[in-house]
């Protein structure tokens, strides 16, 4: 019996798509205890500066998150970005947000816009280009928004979302990254290290 070409079309296209899911199979993520990868991988900041997470980092310690600029998710975070942004910039631990987003930089995550969204955002820290989305394959990242605290000596003691309501701050019973902020820089060991995020998966780019 012979195929016909509009069945042997989708199967190569199913086998294709098959293909790239195994090429883009991300990292495992960052274990806690972990250092900071990359950290001396300079970037370009909104400002147009260039800088590494070491700039960033203090002696207090240092938060990445891994965000972008329409995302949904984000968008119902955005006023928590800002608080915890404020609240880790408070107990002097240095905050990056990282746009991975490859795959729409010409687009909606392009350089320009993310400029205009760090604006109206009134964003008090750098915003940066993950170019090729490097430290986002480094740390295993996959979701936007998506959360890493690291103490001052560089250790990963938590990672994950932001509290445990991510669609809906009204139902928030428990703000995980504030409770690990709050331990860490009280020199507790953190009590819950790791959270699920919840949000749009980083665009990466393809080939």
């Amino acid at each position: 019996m012979t195929i016909k070409k509009e069945t042997m079309k989708a199967l190569l296209s199913l086998f294709a798509l098959a293909i790239a899911g195994i090429a883009f199979k991300l990292a495992d993520p960052l274990p806690i205890g972990a250092d900071i990868p990359m950290a001396a991988t300079k970037m370009k900041d909104v400002s147009g500066k260039i800088i590494s997470l070491n700039d960033v980092k203090t002696s207090n310690g240092l938060l990445v998150m891994f965000s972008c600029n329409t995302c949904p998710y984000v968008v119902k975070n955005q006023s928590r970005t800002t608080d915890i942004g404020n609240f880790a910039t408070g107990k002097n631990i240095g905050f990056v947000v990282l746009n991975s987003n490859e795959g729409n930089r010409a687009n909606e995550d392009s350089y320009k816009a993310m400029q205009q969204y760090a604006a109206s955002q009134h964003y008090k820290w750098p915003y940066v280009v993950d170019s090729n989305n490097e430290l986002a394959d480094a740390f295993g990242a996959s979701r936007t928004p998506e959360c890493y605290l690291f103490d001052g000596r560089g250790k990963l003691v938590y990672r994950g979302a932001i509290d445990d309501s991510p669609a809906d701050p009204s139902k928030v019973s428990r703000n995980h990254l504030k409770e690990a902020i709050t331990e860490m820089a009280s020199g507790k060991s953190v009590s819950v290290k790791e959270s699920r995020s919840v949000g749009c998966g980083i665009k990466r780019k393809e080939g």
